[in-house]
């Protein structure tokens, strides 16, 4: 098997047997397809940890960042660790090597006032249809801190149990279910939008979430939606549905301090992938600390005096 055809078969593999998504087969091909280019035409079996070592060296000098790199070397890993399965390399080159370290990056996330804003700001132009479609979406992004993939997917008959039980059952990464729950004010704009949807759906259309055309909405367009809500709302920074995602993390980790909920309700497997937002948490403590106490703000009377 050449080194295209080696990649071709464990990306497929990946995709029917672990049940990858689209999104992390898409990278797994382009930092894949790195690898082919570096080996050129050596064999895989060829390709040691010294011309891994090289190729990260490279590629990091090339501005690749620490972040990426380590997906890369992930990607490379378990796709020589399949080939090892399959008997055709001897050792896996990639065993023991380390990205180069980057700063650790927060994500970015609206402030509670900002996310209400954002939300309040329901357009008074346009098809009133489509502007109750982008409410019941936003409102469920923020109320329940769905992935974008996890909300676009969505079909009408999770309507019920949403209105009624106020849960919505999605399914997750790696075909993983969870129940998350529904707000009101998202039970609201749902309904308001269930309403209207048979004029806009098509014939037999399952999507809860449909386009002006009747079919399933794509992600882009619910991007390209949320981003144009956001101008009209003056935000000061650019938002994306997974920055409402952040945002509810955040919001209910401030409220509740329960990060094992908040694991669930995201659906990490990990909580040390939840465990981001307790920085956050601090950050937003700290920052009311510093307005907040008298010995922590800037020009107060003492500090005057002295």
């Amino acid at each position: 098997m050449d080194n295209a055809a080696a990649v071709t078969a464990y990306l497929a593999y990946l995709g029917e047997q672990r049940r990858q998504s689209p999104h992390t087969l898409s990278n797994y091909r382009r930092d894949l397809e790195r690898l082919v280019s570096a080996a050129a035409d050596r064999p895989l079996n060829r390709f040691d940890a010294l011309a891994v070592r090289r190729q990260v060296a490279l590629l990091h000098g090339q501005g690749l960042s620490g972040r990426s790199l380590a997906r890369l070397l992930s990607a490379w890993r378990g796709f020589f660790k399949w080939l090892q399965l399959r008997g055709e390399v001897h050792a896996n080159p990639c065993t023991g090597i380390k990205p180069p370290r980057s700063p650790k990056r927060l994500p970015r996330v609206l402030s509670v006032d900002e996310a209400q804003g954002l939300l309040d700001q329901a357009p008074e132009i346009g098809d009133i249809r489509l502007n109750q479609r982008d409410q019941a979406m936003f409102e469920l992004f923020y109320s329940s801190g769905l992935r974008l993939a996890e909300l676009a997917a969505l079909d009408v008959d999770a309507l019920e149990s949403m209105l009624r039980e106020g849960e919505v059952r999605v399914l997750g990464k790696r075909s993983k279910v969870r129940l998350v729950p529904v707000g009101r004010q998202a039970q609201a704009a749902l309904a308001a939008w269930a309403a209207v949807r048979a004029q806009l759906a098509a014939p037999g259309e399952p999507a809860l979430f449909v386009s002006r055309l009747g079919r399933r909405i794509s992600p882009r367009m619910i991007q390209k939606r949320l981003g144009q809500r956001a101008l009209l709302a003056d935000m000061p920074t650019h938002v994306h549905p997974h920055m409402l995602r952040h945002s509810f993390a955040s919001h209910v980790l401030q409220s509740s301090g329960d990060l094992r909920a908040v694991q669930e309700m995201l659906g990490h497997a990990s909580i040390a992938s939840t465990q981001v937002y307790t920085h956050l948490d601090f950050q937003h403590l700290a920052k009311v600390y510093d307005q907040a106490h008298p010995r922590a703000r800037r020009g107060n009377k003492a500090d005057s005096e002295r």
